[in-house]
């Protein structure tokens, strides 16, 4: 793997810059999540069109590029901030093979952002953070069910000495210790990269997996569909979000943990199942993405960043 170029840190009055690359968002969300941005010092920004809607997307696919493409080059933003997931950042990605920003930001979203910290990841070796989105985890606030944590965000996008440690709130599946860079995302998004010029490389890696709202069997078959494609071949650890609404159709059929055990296990990695990452209906967790990182699979789990994610100008 390159050695990845890491953004500047968020400072007192840094202009973040949202932007609507999925789905359309709600004004009144928008509204509050930038409310939540100002309290944490910074000056979020946006264009009238974000709140634009042509079906399911957050405006045409040209609008949703332009801004996207500005929001990444501008001189005067030091982030960007998606105001929420959804579907529609894979109609972006071609138009920024072009791009040739003049340095990193501060990128932060989930969900359907996975394809394009995917493209940052592979075309830039940018570090960009799993975390929340203006109109989601930051309009529900700092530690409140839907919302996310303060602690790790600021963390992440300001500590430019040394790494912390994150505690996971979770379970370990597969007991253990491991070193790698975080990579990964939502398990859909990251299906969807498979084939296409940004595919990740996972050697070597932490891999992250999350998603919502899946059958079990939808799971299943997404796990075996990256261990066909050769993405679990090499991977040091995996961190498991808690898969929210992904019970199983019938009563007494699997349940999720059941089938990721089965699947992951036999890898011999360390595991950890059910933390609070993307998808899910606690405070959720802010996590860098292309920095080293270990995994510890021990009780409740904790993730140690070894480096920091951001650094001075």
């Amino acid at each position: 793997m390159e050695e990845m170029v890491k953004p500047a840190p968020l400072v007192s009055g840094s202009t973040l810059r949202v932007v609507a690359p999925a789905g359309p968002v709600p004004e009144d969300k928008l509204r509050l999540g930038a409310a939540e941005l100002a309290r944490l010092g910074y000056r979020p920004v946006w264009n009238p069109a974000v709140l634009a809607r042509e079906g399911y997307f957050a405006g045409a696919v040209a609008d949703r590029a332009s801004d996207l493409r500005a929001a990444l080059v501008e001189p005067d933003s030091a982030g960007v901030i998606a105001a929420r997931g959804g579907y529609g950042v894979g109609y972006l990605l071609e138009g920024l093979e072009s791009l040739e920003p003049d340095r990193p930001k501060v990128v932060s979203g989930f969900s359907d952002l996975t394809l394009l910290h995917g493209f940052a990841w592979h075309r830039w070796s940018w570090v960009t953070f799993y975390g929340p989105m203006a109109a989601g985890a930051f309009a529900e606030g700092a530690g409140c069910p839907g919302g996310y944590d303060e602690r790790s965000f600021r963390l992440a996008v300001t500590k430019t000495d040394g790494g912390w440690s994150v505690p996971l709130e979770a379970s370990a599946m597969a007991e253990g210790e491991a070193e790698g860079v975080l990579l990964g995302g939502c398990l859909t998004l990251l299906r969807a990269l498979l084939g296409t010029p940004w595919e990740p490389d996972t050697a070597g890696s932490i891999l992250l997996i999350e998603d919502c709202n899946m059958k079990p069997y939808q799971v299943d078959r997404g796990l075996m569909h990256l261990k066909l494609a050769g993405k679990l071949e090499d991977v040091r650890g995996i961190l498991l979000g808690d898969f929210p609404g992904c019970d199983p159709p019938e009563e007494g059929g699997p349940v999720v943990s059941e089938v990721v055990a089965r699947l992951l296990k036999p890898l011999g990695v360390p595991i950890v199942w059910g933390a609070p990452v993307g998808h899910t209906r606690r405070p959720l967790l802010t996590l860098p993405l292309g920095v080293r990182v270990r995994l510890v699979a021990r009780g409740a789990g904790q993730l140690d960043v070894l480096e920091p994610a951001v650094a001075p100008a």
